[in-house]
């Protein structure tokens, strides 16, 4: 477990007419950026196992809270929240340090930032590191909509979409209970409730399986909630048919090297064409659940680093 106390102090960095709280290791390392890209419902210190490691390695590794997280700005338009402008405040980010390019690491909605800031803006990214979320086809029909047809009206992401403010509200009230039954592994298996899942397990008062973090480190992200609420977080799943909608005319290929890891208890489905759209892509699985860098922290920070080596000597020896 990890003393939260350790955690490095954050700075506020103006970027994309927005100001992120940004969290440094390694900045001895100036030169080798790494970003780290946090998913939801979470927070940079969710990476925590992997900054040391990744500092240790020779990187300068920066990881912010996305805008609607943390101490980090909350616009108050759900617009505000699509995939140019959170992909946008990573591109701020880098010219904020000075930085061309960096090798890009994300987990969950991180993941989607990831893939969509590649396709939007190439030349900026180096190389992908992606948790838990394959790349994303963009199919005939939009996203939301074609989960609504295949998994109906509670499915989270629809009903965030059709039904605003009601799962924030039930979050916002029960946002202890909600994140210690949420942060779970091993986790036995249960017959489908009906209603929306997320709710459900919100308003639960017993957990399931066994806690992937310490009281205290529970408490960092309890905290962290109870200050932005949930709105600002949730706005990014209601972008998500604007979304397909701004990436229709983008290349879809990713040609970066890219590492993808799976855990193989995680509910979110692989990527079944990741290859096709990926196609320097190795893939990795790990035994946990969804929440790998957190329930695996030693294995990811192997997968990671071994990669990255990888990578570097692969890179100097063709150039």
């Amino acid at each position: 477990m990890h003393n939260p106390a350790e955690f490095p102090k954050p700075t506020l960095v103006p970027v994309n007419g927005v100001e992120l709280e940004v969290f440094e290791a390694g900045r001895e390392n100036a030169g080798e950026p790494i970003v780290l890209c946090h998913g939801w419902p979470e927070h940079a210190f969710t990476w925590r196992h992997q900054m040391p490691a990744l500092a240790a390695a020779g990187y300068h590794v920066i990881a912010p809270n996305q805008r609607g997280y943390g101490n980090s700005s909350r616009p108050t338009e759900v617009t505000d929240y699509d995939i140019e402008h959170l992909s946008g405040d990573l591109v701020a980010l880098l010219d904020h340090y000075g930085y061309e390019d960096a090798t890009f690491v994300g987990h969950d909605w991180g993941a989607f930032v990831v893939w969509g800031l590649t396709l939007l803006h190439p030349n900026r990214v180096n190389k992908v590191i992606n948790l838990s979320l394959p790349y994303q086809e963009r199919g005939e029909k939009p996203w939301i909509e074609f989960m609504e047809d295949v998994l109906g009206g509670d499915f989270y992401f629809v009903h965030f979409n059709r039904q605003p403010g009601v799962a924030d509200a039930v979050f916002e009230d029960h946002t202890f209970q909600f994140l210690r039954n949420l942060y779970r592994k091993n986790e036995p298996p249960a017959e489908p409730q009906p209603g929306m899942a997320l709710i459900n397990l919100a308003r639960a008062e017993t957990p399931l399986g066994e806690p992937i973090m310490s009281d205290d480190e529970l408490a960092v992200l309890v905290s962290a909630f109870e200050s932005s609420g949930f709105t600002g977080s949730i706005n990014w799943y209601r972008n998500l048919d604007r979304n397909w909608h701004l990436l229709a005319d983008v290349d879809p290929i990713i040609r970066q090297p890219a590492l993808m890891i799976y855990g193989d208890r995680d509910v979110i489905a692989r990527g079944a064409n990741l290859a096709e759209f990926v196609p320097n892509v190795e893939v990795i699985s790990l035994d946990c659940g969804h929440w790998i860098q957190q329930e695996k922290p030693e294995e990811t920070n192997q997968a990671m680093v071994k990669w990255l080596e990888q990578q570097d000597v692969t890179g100097s020896s063709q150039g």
